[in-house]
């Protein structure tokens, strides 16, 4: 039985070592990485508190830079889907070599440009990954090959008011052949700062997981 822990980790990364904050809740049933977007890190607001939702749904959560801080001072880096995707590959087989956490399925949560690179490092992991969710997320950027060879359950959440990235998101939607649904946050903007839109977010995303994580 997996007790409750809390654990700032270094992930080594390419020569870099990227840093996480890893939480797992009492008896999880499963694990979530949030790739960030650009210009965001593990301390944002919005995902920290998707995160909290997901743990008390007993699910653990790691939270991690793809980026240094020095890196992340880089606009062209901000927006490398490759080296984005390789940092979360890295952050994941970091994951699975834990002995303590190898039974555990994993899940991303992306937003904006970390959404894109949760999608590439799904279809490069084939069935390793369980479940994707998506928020306000740039899936467009994941190239066309990958979104076509995704085979585990994906959720895509859009503000209702986000009229570029609905139909970005709609664009990639028809490129996924799993099991997918794509949901509009009536009245909800980007970043989803409108009252009751992360919470729905959060709602979504955790009855996501908790039904495509298997126990």
């Amino acid at each position: 039985m997996l007790q409750a822990f809390t654990q700032l980790v270094h992930i080594p990364a390419d020569d870099v070592h990227i840093e996480g904050m890893l939480k797992l809740p009492d008896n999880a049933r499963g694990l979530v990485i949030f790739a960030h977007g650009s210009g965001s890190s593990r301390h944002s607001i919005r995902n920290n508190y998707v995160a909290k939702v997901l743990r008390n749904g007993a699910i653990g959560t790691l939270l991690i830079d793809l980026l240094t801080e020095e890196e992340d001072t880089n606009d062209q880096a901000r927006f490398d889907i490759p080296l984005l995707t390789r940092r979360l590959l890295a952050a994941t087989r970091w994951l699975k070599a834990e002995q303590a956490l190898q039974q555990l399925p994993i899940g991303y949560f992306g937003a904006s440009t970390g959404a894109a690179a949760a999608l590439q490092a799904t279809a490069l992991l084939d069935n390793q990954i369980s479940a994707v969710v998506s928020r306000g997320g740039r899936p467009d950027m994941a190239d066309i090959e990958d979104l076509n060879s995704i085979t585990c359950p994906t959720l895509l959440l859009v503000g209702g008011l986000d009229d570029i990235i609905i139909a970005l998101n709609n664009e990639a939607y028809r490129h996924l052949h799993c099991t997918k649904h794509i949901a509009i946050i009536p009245g909800a903007t980007h970043l989803f700062e409108e009252p009751g839109a992360l919470e729905k977010v959060a709602s979504l995303a955790c009855d996501w997981f908790r039904q495509y994580l298997p126990a």
